[in-house]
């Protein structure tokens, strides 16, 4: 089975860079994997899950089972957890995209099976990865028992990607908050690192319960919840949740919708992320007065290393303080300002404030650049800009 199927990774795909980093961190040896990615296989029951149910028994310390990229229906589940319970070494637990074609009634059961087999084996999980799976808050709910037993205070990853969880992130928020609990009680700590929850309609009230959980345990490193309607409430409770991640390295917020109130509140707690070194916060409608504060407040962020800000409708005031700030840190290789309102002359105000030595690190450069806004546009961009302000005023105490 072999190592082949972690190392052909995307460019750029942090998942599974992380994924390699644990696997090389555990030195997971190829006589533990038990792969099955990308097969196609239809797994309706016992007899055609037959070859995955070997292969487990036939590896007796096997740490990995990769079945991503099948499609698992409940009896086929039944038989792979049977195998699963004598499996106490099992640590990856790496099931994308299994349940393609499957009835949304069919997937909570097959999660119930399979986490009652790791409880039973009393597995030490570091990760599991259930991305790419249409379960909703239902499949949420049927992972209640293992994310709230022992064998999730070892998880370290947690891949949540396109899911369509909804509400089931509060559901996720309660485990983490309940098992933080238990595990107290046991004289443990839970070792949450990775959290990725992208495309799944979060909202305020998933953000807010999930930054709190967060913030309870204090050991995010990386925190990835793009294009989830986060709003403004949800947004305040991240960035509070910041200030109680003191090893917070990735941040990426990317198509929410922050808004020049949530940037102001991202960047005031960022002097507390002083390990930061990735922030994205591209298509949030950070504006102008937004990337000002966020220029103000990376300062001492000196272990940045990507900072992206792109189409944000962000104007050359805001473009020009980030790159004058950009200029000054050693770190920084990637600053992405693209797809703004700069406009010809304001695009050369940026490329001056960072300078000859730093231009590399533009990229992709600004030719996507959206020009300075018409005289209309302008006008009603600064309504809104009254509005946000009038409505910042009624939030703030007296």
């Amino acid at each position: 089975y072999g190592k082949q199927w972690y190392q052909r990774r995307v460019r750029g795909s942090r998942m599974a860079d992380n994924l390699a980093a644990n696997l090389a961190k555990f030195n997971v040896k190829d006589d533990r994997i038990v792969s099955f990615e990308g097969q196609g296989i239809k797994l309706d029951d016992a007899q055609t899950a037959e070859d995955i149910v070997k292969a487990i028994e036939t590896c007796p310390n096997m740490e990995i089972l990769n079945l991503a990229g099948n499609t698992l229906g409940v009896e086929a589940a039944q038989s792979i957890a049977s195998a699963l319970q004598s499996r106490p070494t099992f640590k990856f637990a790496l099931w994308k995209d299994m349940f393609t074609g499957r009835l949304r009634s069919e997937i909570p059961p097959s999660l119930r099976s399979l986490s009652s087999a790791m409880i039973i084996a009393n597995t030490q999980l570091i990760e599991l990865d259930l991305s790419d799976n249409a379960f909703g808050p239902d499949g949420a709910e049927a992972i209640r028992g293992l994310l709230t037993s022992p064998v999730a205070y070892t998880i370290q990853t947690l891949k949540f990607q396109n899911n369509g969880l909804g509400g089931g992130g509060v559901i996720i928020a309660d485990c983490l908050k309940a098992n933080h609990a238990r595990a107290k009680k046991d004289g443990k700590s839970l070792d949450l690192r990775t959290f990725i929850a992208g495309r799944n309609r979060l909202e305020n009230p998933g953000a807010k319960a999930l930054s709190e959980a967060f913030s309870l345990l204090g050991t995010l490193e990386q925190i990835e919840v793009i294009q989830n309607g986060i709003q403004y409430e949800g947004v305040a409770a991240i960035a509070d949740c910041i200030k109680h991640s003191p090893n917070l390295k990735i941040l990426n917020l990317n198509d929410n919708i922050m808004t020049p109130k949530g940037a102001i509140a991202i960047a005031k707690a960022l002097p507390s992320a002083k390990m930061l070194e990735v922030l994205n916060m591209g298509d949030c409608l950070v504006k102008s007065k937004g990337a000002l504060s966020v220029a103000e407040n990376i300062k001492g962020l000196t272990n940045l290393k990507e900072l992206i800000l792109s189409y944000n409708e962000i104007k050359v005031d805001g473009g020009e303080a980030v790159a004058k700030m950009c200029a000054g840190l050693s770190s920084l290789t990637n600053l992405d300002l693209d797809g703004n309102h700069f406009g010809s002359e304001g695009k050369e105000k940026i490329t001056d404030a960072l300078g000859a030595d730093k231009l590399s690190i533009l990229k992709p450069g600004l030719d996507n650049d959206e020009g300075v806004p018409s005289d209309d546009e302008g006008e009603e961009e600064e309504k809104e800009e009254k509005e946000e302000e009038k409505e910042e005023k009624k939030d703030s105490p007296p």
